[in-house]
């Protein structure tokens, strides 16, 4: 596997591969998101237009199997900053780790702990940071779509030293792949103290 770091503009010529890779993943559960590529550029852009963004990109054979975003919390939407701006935290202190995304047959490699290690890396990097913080989507166990073999990753998290935070909570809106409209997912954030 090839892994490179790209930062801001350089992410924009994979917006296409990312945003396929990020449709594929999330399908899954606990997401069960039913994305399009318009929706997913959009999305993207936020990253590609923040000079200090970070994108850790995967290829197997030139083929994207992976990748994990992150930018500075101010750089990213309101709604992503108004948890915090309600709680009273400064968003210009977080460094927001996006998504990690990797497909099935590359899992159990390692990558999990290495996009964690690059974001905060870079985090560290930029020098204004006090906190890494990202959000998980909160589905109830009994969910009608919860595989069987549903491992949770709040272990994994708690391993890499980030902490539940669930007094900062949001809701996004997305379409999961038996709706036919978006609805309101609640939402809850995860924090690591850069200085840990």
């Amino acid at each position: 596997m090839d892994i490179e770091l790209l930062r801001g503009p350089q992410i924009a010529p994979h917006v296409e591969d990312l945003a396929y890779l990020r449709i594929t993943v999330f399908r899954e559960f606990p997401y069960l998101y039913d994305g399009s590529l318009e929706y997913e550029a959009e999305y993207l852009d936020t990253y590609v237009r923040s000079a200090d963004s970070l994108c850790v990109l995967v290829r197997d054979e030139g083929r994207v199997v992976g990748a994990s975003t992150a930018l500075p919390l101010a750089d990213e939407t309101v709604e992503f900053q108004h948890p915090f701006l309600t709680a009273g935290w400064d968003p210009g202190r977080i460094f927001y780790c996006a998504e990690s995304v990797v497909l099935p047959a590359w899992r159990g490699r390692g990558l999990g702990v290495r996009f964690f290690a690059e974001r905060e890396a870079h985090a560290r990097q930029l020098s204004r940071f006090d906190w890494c913080a990202f959000c998980a989507v909160q589905r109830p166990a009994e969910h009608p779509r919860r595989p069987a073999d549903y491992q949770p990753l709040d272990a994994f998290w708690a391993r890499r030293g980030y902490r539940h935070h669930p007094e900062l909570h949001t809701q996004y809106h997305w379409r999961d792949l038996d709706e036919a409209e978006a609805s309101a997912k609640p939402m809850s954030f995860w924090l690591k103290e850069l200085t840990s």
